[in-house]
């Protein structure tokens, strides 16, 4: 029996470190692992050797700063986690192991805003479809991470605003899919998640303090401090688009006028080219005129980025973020809209934050979400679990 303070606790507590860091990166070098954990170099091999033994983990030969070494990754039958994200016009699905590897990943168009009920259902076919396409069995699954395109209530695991999908009012989430897989389930809003997917294999990589922003119908922010999302006590934390730039503007649909989204969601940009472009433009159809030289799409792109820039140099100001990640469409643009986002920032935020700040485009563009939601499983999955080889038992997860 382990008593606290004993050796085989403290053995315990230190493969369950181990497990941990690698879980959460993919995959390290030993010499990597010794800095993450604080172990020494000679715990750490003893651990690597007990666990690849087991079967917990997987050794291969790699090189570091030009010398031999040794990444060590999750084995890759160890389980698999699920990501699901519902956009407002689509559902994707992708199933990984804890290795980071994507075993399978599709995605259908789908009007998510008219019914929960049938967004649940169809997306209950699709991970069915995908886990029997992997060959692994249903018992293997640790966990699922589901992104929405909306706010989570934290207490009560409620989607928040029902203006944003209305035919989703009073649904749990996470609750409602966890009765149909009979597997945990972790809910997180699109940018948060979106957040998580560029941290661990995009633009964010090695950064510990980033902020996503994301601007498709409405403009939200996920703000990674410390190297963990930030929701707040609410969940709300992020609503960048919501701040407010022109008190005599637009009316938002959050009873305000002027918030940063009436300046650069789609909704409101999109009629400003109607007279001269028609009714059938798309945001995606902007950003590629505007690369092929159209010079009222780049008037419009450039003057999106301003008003970006501007929320921007407001997270500067407050949080001082080391890179500023941006995805949806826009990201497309590249530095049609970033040079402007960049501009902003230099003009309105304090020198020493902007000076300190990248500004990049997303690296992962539509599957930022999906991966994000395979990286909230791992984050939230039990490294015990892994050590007792019964994935069944708690409730695990990905980051």
């Amino acid at each position: 029996m382990e008593t606290p303070g004993s050796q085989s606790s403290l053995h315990r507590a230190n493969l369950e470190r181990v497990v941990r860091a690698v879980r959460l990166a993919g995959s390290l070098t030993q010499a990597e692992i010794a800095r993450t954990t604080g172990l020494s170099a000679a715990t750490v091999s003893n651990i690597v050797r007990e666990l690849k033994d087991g079967g917990t983990v997987e050794v291969t030969p790699t090189s570091a700063g030009g010398r031999r070494a040794r990444s060590v990754s999750l084995s890759g039958d160890a389980g698999i986690v699920i990501g699901v994200d519902f956009g407002h016009t689509h559902l994707r699905v992708a199933v990984g192991n804890l290795a980071h590897q994507v075993l399978a990943e599709e995605a259908e168009p789908l009007d998510v805003d008219a019914s929960a009920t049938q967004s649940f259902d169809r997306a209950e076919v699709l991970v069915s479809r995908l886990i029997a396409a992997t060959g692994v069995d249903r018992s293997k699954v640790a966990g699922v991470g589901l992104g929405v395109p909306g706010p989570i209530d934290v207490e009560s695991g409620t989607l928040g605003s029902t203006a944003i999908l209305p035919g989703w009012t009073g649904t749990k989430p996470a609750e409602e899919l966890r009765g149909r897989l009979g597997v945990p389930v972790h809910v997180d809003n699109d940018a948060n998640l979106a957040a998580l997917g560029e941290m661990v294999w995009g633009s964010g990589r090695g950064a510990k303090d980033l902020a996503y922003i994301k601007v498709a119908s409405g403009v939200g922010a996920g703000l990674v401090i410390n190297g963990k999302i930030y929701r707040g006590p609410g969940g709300t934390a992020g609503e960048i688009g919501h701040i407010t730039l022109d008190e005599s503007g637009p009316v938002c649909r959050c009873g305000n006028r002027g918030c940063l989204e009436t300046f650069t969601a789609a909704r409101y940009v999109l009629p400003l080219l109607r007279s001269s472009h028609g009714t059938g433009l798309t945001m995606e159809g902007v950003v590629r005129l505007a690369r092929d030289g159209d010079p009222g799409c780049r008037r419009v792109i450039a003057d999106v980025g301003r008003h970006i820039g501007s929320g921007v140099a407001n997270i500067c100001n407050l949080l001082n973020p080391s890179r500023v990640v941006l995805g949806g469409d826009l990201a497309e643009a590249g530095e049609l809209v970033l040079g402007p986002v960049r501009e902003s920032v230099g003009r309105y935020a304090i020198p020493s934050a902007a000076r300190q700040l990248s500004v990049l485009p997303g690296a992962l563009g539509g599957r930022a979400e999906v991966l994000g939601a395979l990286a909230l499983a791992l984050s939230e999955m039990g490294d015990s679990t892994l050590l007792d080889g019964s994935l069944t038992a708690v409730a695990p997860a990905f980051t």
